[in-house]
């Protein structure tokens, strides 16, 4: 249901940009990545993909329902045991990642940043975990510049998203997304946060006109 749901927000693009994503953070064959704030596992899926059975995925998510989910997701993907590494699914604290300095060649936060309660803790820790050299990747929903888009998206969250997410059980997930997104930084903030984190450099890709998706792409 996640899924389907985020289909109709994002127009089904969000399968892209989270592909985008991943391939952003440059990880390959054996690499080590996390996918922070994993959710129901679509990120940290395609991370195990990229870096194949001799690497390393961990995704970590604070919900263990969503876990569930993601373990789930993984046991039925076509290349499931043969072509994915293993998933090393951890309930944690996006602020207080439970790994030690420099373990991961690549992370992924996927519509996630949004909802830590201290978002630049929550950079310092992505920052912290990966290796010098490694990329950081954080996809988005954006607080769109345009004040048409911006009310036509508040409009479509209010009175499409929810109501459908409500018939189907899963209001509370979605009910949350409308303050999330105008509390979210924008692209250049975003940035600014990054450098401060101690990220080496950061750039903001816009993925949707009007800056209504977006991805920041950090280097250590």
């Amino acid at each position: 249901m996640y899924d389907q749901l985020n289909d109709l927000l994002s127009l089904g693009l969000h399968r892209v940009w989270k592909r985008a994503a991943v391939k952003w953070t440059g990880v390959g064959p054996g690499d080590a990545a996390i996918d922070v704030c994993c959710g129901s596992g679509d990120v940290a899926v395609r991370l195990a993909d990229a870096v194949g059975p001799a690497g390393r995925v961990v995704g970590l998510d604070f919900a263990r329902a969503q876990l569930e989910v993601a373990a789930g997701k993984e046991s039925q993907h076509p290349s499931f045991k043969a072509k994915l590494a293993a998933i090393e699914w951890v309930q944690g604290d996006a602020l207080a990642l439970p790994y030690g300095d420099g373990e991961f060649d690549g992370a992924t936060i996927g519509y996630g940043l949004r909802n830590v309660s201290d978002i630049p803790l929550a950079l310092r820790e992505l920052c912290r975990v990966l290796k010098p050299g490694g990329k950081a990747a954080v996809v988005d929903f954006n607080n769109a510049t345009d004040p048409n888009l911006r009310a036509l998206q508040g409009f479509v969250l209010d009175n499409v998203v929810v109501p459908v997410a409500d018939l189907n059980g899963v209001a509370a997930e979605y009910r949350y997304l409308k303050p999330s997104i105008e509390r979210y930084p924008q692209g250049p903030d975003l940035v600014d946060l990054a450098v401060e984190a101690g990220f080496r450099d950061a750039t903001f890709y816009e993925l949707a006109p009007g800056n209504l998706m977006g991805c920041l792409v950090c280097t250590k």
